[in-house]
């Protein structure tokens, strides 16, 4: 009979994943990690999931992360494993999602020197996490795997990293150590005294606004700001990760900015003389842009104070709990009303025509594209049929290229968490691995990866990973041979595109390969019959829709300049 396997600090390590109800691994194996595989081979509570490329395995925790609000581990070896990981940990910084790096390394008796494959992998991902510990002792495990899962997973979430040297990891470890147990934290609410000023400001302001952030999705927080938004006739412009934090059927709703340079114009900023910003984080649309002349009395609404800016200076922080904040500054303003209880009134039914009016031009856009047969397909119709064929609570994950400009201008979210855009680091090759974590969270919802031909081939390797697993997505790839984005932005800045031009492979016989379902429309009006067949497709799928990108020049004549770092 076999002996038992010892226990080791691996195994030590595993069993710390499964306190923290961690639920996924996502990992390409490796020399270093083998230890780590094999504590995991051993358990059922913590899935490892093998992927095509250690972004891949990046980008699907940071998506995990977003919509869960827990961290799953993204886990490589040392070396170009670990340097594989960097763009995906850095996305979930700037997007402020919770996950655990996990990097293996060389033996500790080899880091003071020259190592084959060795990096300092802890001082290279400093910048790009919340914290990050290297192993050095198989002892202190339990402590450093429960930290970093509470840092990763306390606001402002974001990554974490824990690198564990190979001869470390296989180490016997008493028998006496153990997990260290979660605990929950609560957040606090802001003071009377900080309530009550900030209704003083919104009662006497005569044209407020709200700017909702990626906050609010965080923290579950978008019934209590529709609520806060109908209650006072308060109209809502969100970021592009805040968006589905109100309904976009909502007359309040203004839509996303952040796309154009005269968004703060088309959306009311201009004329609103106090802006709430709730869950705003100033990586998802510069205060420059939309408080240009610094003039706006704001109130900030958020888990953590407000950054430092010359043109974000709010007059009032409410900090804490954002749902909690909300019903009661709701509760606070209600008897005064906005400027008054008929001056509110009389303010409200004018400013409900002016933002009508924009909702209207907006909408207008998508329904006179509906029936439209040019071909290629323009975005617009894309859009349209795209928003058709999905539920209200469907999720779409968009990668970054000048489609992301069309989503988040026309694609209309109705539930939170429902539109997911990567634009705090705005990280292109997201959209297939994201959509693959999106469906292991929600195995009940279709999910759709939307991406352009560039970033689309950055991980489409993951199309295995999918099929493997049985990620039933579906790939929507808008293909127009060329850095959409870049070319759209050196059109409108120097008259002509340069160095932006590729051909690609056939995308359809590409999937194909893969053992995906694959369909290529034959006209305009043959898309939306098309998608409808790819989602309805028992097993992952793929849409290539040639795509009509002249429409970008038309919108920025329409709109003014495309924004920096749109």
């Amino acid at each position: 009979m076999a002996a038992a396997p010892a226990r080791t600090a691996a195994s030590l390590l595993v069993e710390c994943l499964a306190a923290e109800e961690c639920e996924y691994v996502f990992s390409v194996p490796g020399e270093e990690t083998m230890d780590i595989l094999d504590a995991l081979s051993r358990q059922d509570a913590v899935r490892h999931i093998t992927t095509r490329h250690e972004q891949g395995a990046a980008f699907m925790a940071d998506v995990y992360g977003r919509l869960t609000g827990r961290a799953a581990v993204a886990m490589s070896t040392l070396g170009p494993g670990a340097t594989n990981l960097v763009t995906g940990i850095a996305d979930a910084h700037l997007d402020r999602a919770p996950m655990v790096a996990l990097t293996g390394q060389a033996g500790s008796d080899k880091i003071h020197k020259e190592a084959h494959q060795f990096v300092d992998i802890v001082r290279m991902l400093e910048p790009v996490t919340k914290w990050n510990q290297r192993v050095g002792q198989p002892g202190a495990i339990p402590e450093i795997m429960r930290k970093a899962f509470r840092v990763a997973q306390l606001a402002k979430p974001g990554p974490t990293h824990v690198e564990l040297p190979e001869n470390i990891a296989a180490m016997e470890v008493d028998a006496a150590l153990r997990p260290i147990e979660p605990s929950q934290a609560y957040f606090p609410e802001p003071t009377d005294e900080a309530i009550a000023h900030a209704a003083r400001l919104l009662a006497g302001s005569s044209r407020p606004l709200v700017l909702a952030g990626n906050g609010v999705i965080r923290r579950h927080a978008a019934a209590e700001l529709r609520a806060f938004a109908k209650g006072l006739h308060v109209p809502v412009a969100v970021t592009f990760m805040g968006k589905g934090a109100v309904d976009d059927r909502s007359h309040l709703s203004l839509m996303a900015v952040g796309m154009q340079a005269r968004d703060h114009v088309l959306s009311g900023f201009d004329r609103a003389d106090v802006v709430v910003s709730i869950g705003y984080d100033l990586v998802e649309y510069a205060p420059s842009r939309w408080n240009p002349d610094r003039r706006k009395r704001i109130v900030h609404v958020d888990t953590q104070p407000a950054e430092v800016d010359a043109s974000y200076q709010p007059e009032v922080e409410l900090i804490g709990d954002i749902g909690g904040t909300l019903r009661r500054l709701l509760a606070a303003v209600l008897p005064y009303g906005i400027g008054g209880r008929d001056a509110g009134q009389r303010h409200a039914a004018r400013e409900t025509l002016v933002h009508q009016d924009l909702r209207t031009a907006m909408l207008a856009e998508l329904g006179a594209y509906e029936h439209d047969d040019g071909w290629p397909i323009r975005p617009q119709k894309a859009i349209a049929d795209l928003r058709r064929a999905l539920e209200p609570a469907d999720i779409v994950v968009s990668d970054v290229g000048a489609h992301k400009i069309w989503v988040a201008r026309l694609y209309q979210a109705y539930e939170p968490n429902t539109v997911i855009i990567s634009n705090g680091f705005a990280a292109m090759g997201i959209s297939v691995p994201g959509a693959i974590a999106a469906k292991l969270v929600h195995p009940d919802r279709r999910v759709v990866a939307l991406c352009g031909d560039g970033g689309f081939l950055m991980n489409s390797q993951e199309l295995e990973t999918a099929r493997r697993i049985g990620a039933n997505i579906t790939v929507v790839v808008w293909r127009d041979d060329g850095y959409g984005l870049i070319d759209w932005k050196q059109r409108t800045e120097f008259g002509h595109p340069f160095g932006v031009a590729f051909t690609n492979p056939d995308f359809v016989a590409y999937a194909e390969s893969f053992g995906l379902a694959a369909f290529r429309p034959a006209s305009a009006a043959d898309l939306y019959p098309t998608l409808m067949r790819a989602l309805a497709h028992p097993g992952p799928s793929l849409v290539e829709v040639p795509i009509d990108y002249r429409e970008n020049l038309r919108l920025t004549e329409r709109l003014g300049a495309l924004a920096p770092g749109g």
